[in-house]
């Protein structure tokens, strides 16, 4: 069986899913057999697994921490927004169905024979297993039947780490209010304070520690300082996609969509130098770039249509008629690219929506969602992109859509699905309008360089400095980054007595 341990935040934001990266990866380092575990992720990021099974992102990044291949067992319960009010629920990487927050909230106890059953098996199968725990312990209004923090903690017997955000400001009312608005047995779960992002000097910081640690009879075990360390963002909070960066030689352009998903999807372009990756949402805020993307989204007509009244897709569609921005839609941006969408079902709004018109597509949402992962090279074109001509890349689709393509080109060629050896045309191509449903394409080695590379010459630029970089070893450096600064700011001795002596 397993030691296990939880890390809890005083909020949203607070570090979590960073946090629980690190301490996976030191566990790694250390000769563990180690495995993340979130009984209930909310989130539009998601993946899909060898077995073609959904899971949070954040869990993906946790395991790839770890050294171990994703599984849905890391993340039984994924809750997909799909509006303000409700959320598509993915039960052990299935779709469950739809339910709107009250629903969710009466039917989750149902769920816990699934969690345990996913935990029980990790717990079997590693030394060490790192629970995360979401938002706060202290939501005083979900603590009964609570499922993902305390609650998760009772049920796996696992000690607590509490960890504050100092960045925001009030860390010692927000440690010393969690822990008051917790039960008596719950308090004492809790074993060590880690006070997160921290800038400036720490000596300045050690009075308010003793004074935290004598009001609430926790010890903090550790100050972690404000990393630069460029690890996959939980996709609600992040601040890559809120910063303000200056356009350079190259400048691709992300819409940021109200219902946003995977949009680590295109990270791997901010790795290249002179290349500026910015999210848009207005049309001040756009510009001239060389390069439009239209990301994946949980709700391609509701998106669609803020797209539409927003005064973007007039502006999208202007660019694109001249030939000079290049247009790439992926998954829902891509649904967006075609001249229809139809919802007979009630998938997402019901009913039908004109797109944009600048493929020859339609698309019909289903009731079954497809979930694979794929392998394939970049179709033999001309134009701007035509360095793309052949280039292998691997990802995944996960969509409730089937796009019928006419008068377009294949973007790509699938020869491996699932594992198994196919041949099939995949996403679709015309002059410098183009899309895929695969997430993750621009990630394998050579394809957003090769990108790069054809937009700065097109501009009549120099690329020959610019070189193929693997996006896989880069992260597996900002891993072990990552475990160097937890071990340097934080009593790994103290956490390792903690996991030993359980609760």
């Amino acid at each position: 069986m397993a030691k296990s341990i939880m890390v809890q935040g005083t909020m949203s934001n607070a570090g979590k899913s960073l946090f629980t990266a690190g301490l996976c990866r030191v566990f790694k380092q250390a000769g563990y057999k180690v495995a993340p575990f979130k009984s209930q992720n909310m989130a539009l990021n998601s993946y899909i697994t060898k077995e073609g099974l959904e899971m949070g992102r954040a869990q993906v990044v946790q395991a790839e921490a770890a050294g171990q291949e994703p599984s849905v067992l890391m993340n039984p319960i994924l809750l997909k927004p799909t509006n303000d009010q409700g959320s598509q629920v993915i039960v052990n990487g299935e779709v469950l169905g739809n339910m709107n927050a009250a629903d969710y909230f009466q039917y989750k106890t149902k769920l816990i024979p699934n969690i345990m059953a996913s935990y029980q098996t990790l717990d079997q199968n590693n030394d060490v297993i790192v629970i995360e725990g979401a938002g706060s312990p202290a939501e005083i209004n979900l603590q009964e039947d609570d499922i993902v923090n305390m609650g998760m903690a009772k049920m796996a017997k696992a000690p607590v780490l509490l960890v504050a955000d100092i960045d925001r400001g009030g860390v010692f009312a927000s440690i010393y209010g969690t822990v008051m608005l917790l039960s008596e047995d719950e308090r004492k779960m809790i074993k060590g304070i880690v006070i997160n992002k921290f800038r400036g000097d720490v000596e300045i910081l050690r009075p308010g520690l003793r004074m935290i640690e004598e009001k609430v009879n926790i010890p903090v075990i550790g100050v972690v300082p404000y990393l630069n360390i460029d690890i996959e963002d939980e996709d609600s909070l992040s601040e890559r996609i809120a910063v303000d960066k200056t356009v350079q030689a190259v400048d691709i352009a992300v819409i940021r969509l109200p219902r946003m998903s995977n949009f680590t999807d295109f990270n791997v372009f901010e790795l290249i130098p002179g290349v500026s990756l910015r999210y848009v949402k207005s049309m001040a805020e756009l510009k001239n770039p060389d390069m439009i993307i239209l990301p994946g989204t949980k709700n391609t007509m509701a998106d669609l249509l803020w797209l539409r009244q927003s005064g973007l897709e007039a502006k999208i569609k202007k660019q694109a008629a001249d030939g000079e921005t290049i247009v790439f839609g992926v998954c829902g941006g891509y649904q967006m690219l075609g001249e229809t969408l139809e919802d007979p079902f009630g998938v997402e709004e019901g009913g039908s929506l004109t797109g944009m018109g600048l493929l020859d597509m339609k698309t019909i949402f289903s009731k079954q969602k497809t979930r694979t992962q794929v392998e394939g090279r970049f179709s033999q074109f001309d134009g701007v992109l035509a360095g793309l001509s052949s280039i292998r890349f691997h990802g995944y689709e996960i969509h409730m859509g089937v796009t019928e393509t006419g008068d377009v080109e294949p973007l790509t060629h699938i020869d491996i699905e699932s594992g198994l050896q196919v041949q099939k045309m995949e996403g679709a191509r015309k002059l410098n309008v183009m899309g895929s449903y695969v997430h993750g394409i621009f990630d394998e080695e050579g394809v957003a360089v090769a990108i790069a590379e054809c937009l700065l010459n097109k501009k009549g630029l120099d690329s020959t400095s610019l070189k193929r970089l693997s996006y896989k070893q880069y992260k597996e450096q900002q891993y072990d980054r990552l475990a160097d600064e937890i071990r340097t700011h934080v009593d790994m001795a103290a956490i390792v007595n903690i996991l030993e002596a359980g609760v």
